[in-house]
């Protein structure tokens, strides 16, 4: 069996680690365009200089060597033709495969600004090479504009905070992260980011730049408001890299590739995982999403466990946090749970007595509790202690058998 994965971000080399656990003799071939393995999650930490390019790995050293793969780095799909078996790389070199795992992930969107066209002076955040080219911008720009506060605006401000530039942050959206959290834990991160310096204006667009000499200086928003900037960076939409399936016959949405909770898409040879659906999933998910759809390229049947997708952790300005799933009810018909004292927020989300969502910040030991009750499907409307003060001592004592039991 030759398996061929495309894509060396999160996806793809969780697949190959998966594939391995079932197939330990069958080829595996990865394609990628970097050269190096590296976590997305944290490129601002490589902006900032607290990391180097290997302390982004997050795969074993000798990681090719290790899993018995044979990586293609440098290389680009240019074309897919599945009933034939063939993925077409750049060189027009033609590669067979068994099982397929599309693994592409997404780039930058550059929206059609007013003036943007014109200027030289901005970026993406997406790769390594987009950081390698902002880690010199201090050098020559102090007054640069982030557009978007999705995680990827909050790691390129948080990259900058200490490197004597003056960062402003623009969104359309009402607070920052607003995927991810509700606007009482967004107001957390917001007045911290003030704190540190950095301007921002929610519920803004940018209308146009204007430009001198191939530079943008101005930054015209949607409410009129002018701000000064000398580099611009873009971290406001992405979108999938399927420019090279447009004319393989798979299915594909406005978003991006089409696959189901397996991974399958509508070729069943063919697999998909991670950012190429175009729904921006975050990290954990594109494991796990790279890890269902190895296991079942393997004849392992698995699917996708969409609560665990939903999940988001993370830690800017000391300040820590975790997401589950539905933090903002959509209706009155959702139970909302809060805690909120002395810098600890606390919410869960619950529908008809099972938990749909939760918030931790400022103290995440609860994230333990809160799995053992999402994991037994636990009634919290029959829970006789009040919400925020179970423990682990109400899941794991002894019985008199010494069995191990929970009551709450």
């Amino acid at each position: 069996m030759r398996y061929v994965i495309i894509g060396s971000s999160a996806a793809g080399i969780n697949a190959i680690r998966e594939l391995r656990k079932f197939d330990q003799e069958g080829e595996v071939i990865l394609v990628s365009k970097d050269e190096h393995i590296y976590s997305r999650c944290i490129l601002h930490q490589y902006l900032s200089g607290e990391r180097t390019l290997e302390r982004l790995n997050f795969a074993e050293k000798d990681f090719d060597r290790i899993y018995n793969i044979q990586w293609m780095k440098g290389r680009e799909a240019i074309a897919l033709r599945p009933k034939d078996h063939i993925l077409v790389l750049d060189g027009n070199e033609e590669l067979s495969y068994d099982r397929l795992l599309i693994a592409t992930g997404s780039h930058t969107f550059i929206p059609p600004i007013k003036g943007l066209s014109e200027a030289d002076n901005y970026i993406g955040f997406r790769n390594i090479d987009d950081i390698e080219v902002l880690k010199e911008v201090p050098k020559h720009a102090k007054h640069i504009v982030v557009l978007g506060s999705g995680l990827i605006g909050i790691d390129c401000a948080a990259g900058f905070l200490d490197m004597g530039v003056k960062v402003t942050l623009v969104d359309f959206a009402g607070w920052l992260l607003n995927r991810q959290l509700d606007e009482r834990a967004a107001q957390t991160y917001i007045d911290a980011f003030r704190a540190n310096g950095v301007d921002q204006y929610y519920s803004k667009g940018v209308n146009e730049v204007h430009v001198r000499d191939g530079k943008i200086y101005e930054i015209v928003l949607s409410d009129e408001t002018v701000l000064p900037c000398d580099f611009f960076v873009i971290t406001a939409g992405v979108r999938s890299n399927v420019e090279f399936l447009q004319d393989s016959g798979l299915e594909l949405s406005k978003f991006g590739l089409v696959y189901d909770e397996s991974g399958k898409t509508s070729d069943p040879d063919v697999y998909g995982a991670g950012d190429v659906s175009g729904k921006s999933p975050i990290w954990p998910a594109a494991v796990k999403e790279g890890m269902v759809a190895a296991a079942n390229m393997a004849g392992v049947p698995e699917k996708l466990s969409q609560f665990y997708a939903s999940k988001s952790t993370m830690s800017f300005l000391g300040i820590h946090t975790m997401s589950l799933g539905t933090v903002t009810p959509p209706d009155e018909t959702y139970r909302v749970d809060v805690y909120d004292k002395n810098g600890v927020y606390k919410k869960v989300v619950s529908k008809d007595g099972i938990i749909v969502g939760a918030l931790l910040q400022g103290d995440l030991a609860y994230g333990g509790v809160l799995q053992q009750m999402i994991a037994r499907k636990i009634d919290i409307r029959k829970v006789r202690k009040p919400l925020f003060e179970i423990d682990y001592s109400d899941f794991f004592h002894e019985k008199t058998n010494l069995e191990f039991a929970y009551d709450l």
